[in-house]
């Protein structure tokens, strides 16, 4: 595996450094010192401030999506998407467990019992395949919605995560979704600046949620944001994030158990400036993510690159290897050199919180933990 060395160096021409590459570090080359000095001088740092509304109005334009609620990072937003869409306490969530742990965890937040169900090879999401047999084999419809045949627990919602920023198959999983009245919440939390058939994910099932973590194509230290096209659903989800305070100029009244998850406005204005770098970011990613097939192509390994009907933003870029042991052998060598590389998350089924739920035989999953490694993703 003498390619390691090729890489290594292809790496560091790349970001013209022969210090330790990160994974994905953030760049801060706008208005950023501006407009948290901004927000500072006005005293409003908390959750109440102009850049907060200025941030979702932002979001909207950029995404297409009807109304956005900006809150304190994705997994809140994903918690709240899955109560707003009518999920409670012993329901069943169809998602999958190639994911960051937060996906299930945001299920459990509400009382609810993941079901993992298996991804497929060429987006690495959730297979609407793998949805399709679940439902035929263990749903039936009622009058109330879907149920498991075999547990008798309410089916209530379907979580695909866009991994890496590559869109899942969509339309067939809202087509079959729709069939068994499941809404669909997408997970977008890694996909700012993805589209499958023209429109942004998170925008096209029921709601969509978004991360700015210190990772992301873009941060704002923590947040997160909720989309979605009905407006009653934002309006309900803003509504949950401020504590379910009914306004009124001095009354304090609460009259639903609410979040305190409200997006600080210092976050917000690092989130407005980080905005307007948002598609240089993009741009130069894509690039390198060309450049980066370009070099695989020569030494003979599989770049994972943006399918037909999808644009991706490539936050994380990956390679799929040759086996375990090849995988493990790139990471330890790679890591050794000063170049940060990272396996594709241990599947959460495998995790001791969730051994008990239900798995598919998992085997689009398993190849892909075991062959999947992340590569420097940051704007260069």
């Amino acid at each position: 595996m003498d390619y390691i060395n090729k890489f290594t160096s292809f790496v560091r021409e790349q970001y013209c450094s022969e210090d330790f590459i990160p994974l994905h570090e953030p760049r801060f080359r706008g208005n950023e010192k501006a407009y948290l000095l901004d927000t500072i001088d006005s005293t409003f740092v908390s959750s109440v401030g102009a850049y907060v509304n200025d941030f979702e109005r932002k979001m909207e334009s950029y995404t297409g999506a009807t109304k956005a609620v900006a809150v304190v990072n994705g997994t809140a937003a994903l918690q709240v998407a899955l109560r707003l869409v009518g999920v409670s306490k012993g329901d069943e969530v169809i998602t999958q467990a190639l994911s960051f742990i937060a996906t299930a965890n945001a299920i459990s937040y509400n009382n609810a019992i993941p079901v993992f169900l298996d991804v497929d090879l060429d987006t690495m999401g959730l297979s609407p395949d793998a949805v399709r047999k679940f439902l035929e084999s263990y749903a039936e419809l009622r009058d109330d919605g879907c149920y498991n045949k075999s547990t008798g627990n309410r089916i209530s919602a379907c979580v695909p995560m866009h991994t890496f920023g590559f869109p899942v198959h969509l339309d067939e999983l809202i087509t079959i979704c729709n069939k068994w009245k499941i809404p669909v919440v997408e997970d977008a939390a890694e996909s700012l600046g993805s589209y499958y058939k023209g429109r942004h994910t998170g925008t096209i099932g029921q709601a969509g949620c978004f991360s700015f973590n210190g990772n992301k194509t873009i941060t704002c230290g923590g947040g997160g944001a909720l989309v979605t096209n009905d407006l009653n659903l934002g309006t309900k989800a803003k509504y949950l994030t401020t504590t379910a305070k009914r306004p009124h100029p001095y009354e304090f009244f609460h009259d639903e158990l609410g979040y305190n998850y409200r997006m600080p406005n210092l976050n917000a204005a690092l989130a407005c400036a980080q905005m307007e770098m948002l598609e240089s970011f993009l741009l130069d990613k894509r690039k390198l993510a060309g450049e980066y097939a370009h070099f695989f192509k020569s030494i003979g390994v599989n770049f994972r690159a943006e399918i037909n009907d999808t644009k991706t933003n490539y936050w994380l870029m990956c390679v799929e290897l040759n086996n375990k042991s090849e995988r493990d052998h790139f990471l330890k060598e790679t890591n050794e050199k000063g170049i940060m590389t990272r396996p594709i998350w241990t599947l959460i089924y495998k995790l001791p919180m969730y051994q008990h739920c239900y798995r598919d035989e998992q085997i689009n999953a398993e190849f892909l933990e075991q062959r999947i490694v992340n590569i420097p993703s940051s704007a260069r």
